[in-house]
């Protein structure tokens, strides 16, 4: 979900999402156990992908694109597609939650394991969180810790053809552990920082870290 900087802050879409983080519309309260249940609390199971957003779908070309790493790291990367597809590319099988209470089961995934940025571009010390820039404007922010997920990629693709713009290509994050809010569309770059930023949705009422399986839909404040 993505707003663009010049889209006004009480969109429709906005507004009503604030309202159900000052009602707590979905939370059930109900105690998951991951260990044995596929389905996190309060969610439902759909075969399609659906597509939300708000309002603005960004066109970018591969022959446009690029992204940037940097902040908080030893090695600054500027990439252009070519590059990008030159990094070793993953292959992952992933379930995703939206915390508009859908899921989807295995999706399959190609891109870049974030895992390999890291290794490239080699976070300081102090880098303890990382910060989201999509094309649109909007940013979410994760710990370094969950960037770093063994299943989580940048990804180019989804079933086998090309992630269409409207679902964030040509390059968008996929982090199943967390709501996937937290899996910017429309990637242009990757910040590290040393202290929590606060992105788009979490200032307007969204919990900071979005575990599906401990239902943070909303900030505790």
């Amino acid at each position: 979900m993505t707003s663009d900087p010049d889209t006004p802050d009480d969109s429709k879409l906005t507004r009503t999402k604030q309202a159900w983080a000052r009602a707590g519309k979905f939370l059930t309260g109900r105690i998951s156990r991951p260990d044995s249940e596929r389905l996190p609390p309060g969610q439902h199971l759909v075969k399609d992908w659906p597509v939300l957003d708000l309002g603005l779908q960004p066109e970018i070309s591969t022959a446009n694109w690029t992204l940037d790493i940097d902040g908080a790291v030893e090695n600054r990367l500027h990439w252009r597609w070519a590059d990008f597809m030159a990094q070793e590319q993953a292959s992952e099988t992933s379930d995703i939650h939206c915390v508009t209470t859908w899921s989807r089961y295995d999706n399959r995934w190609q891109g870049v394991a974030t895992r390999s940025l890291l290794d490239l571009a080699q976070p300081k010390p102090e880098a303890g969180f990382v910060v989201l820039h999509s094309h649109d404007g909007y940013t979410t922010n994760l710990t370094l810790a969950d960037f770093a997920s063994e299943d989580a990629l940048l990804a180019h693709s989804w079933e086998g053809e090309p992630l269409t713009g409207e679902h964030g290509g040509p390059v968008r994050l996929v982090l199943p552990k967390l709501y996937f809010w937290k899996s910017a569309k429309w990637l242009k770059r990757i910040e590290f920082v040393d202290r929590n930023q606060p992105g788009f949705w979490e200032v307007r009422g969204y919990h900071d870290r979005g575990d599906p399986w401990l239902e943070q839909r909303y900030s505790d404040d």
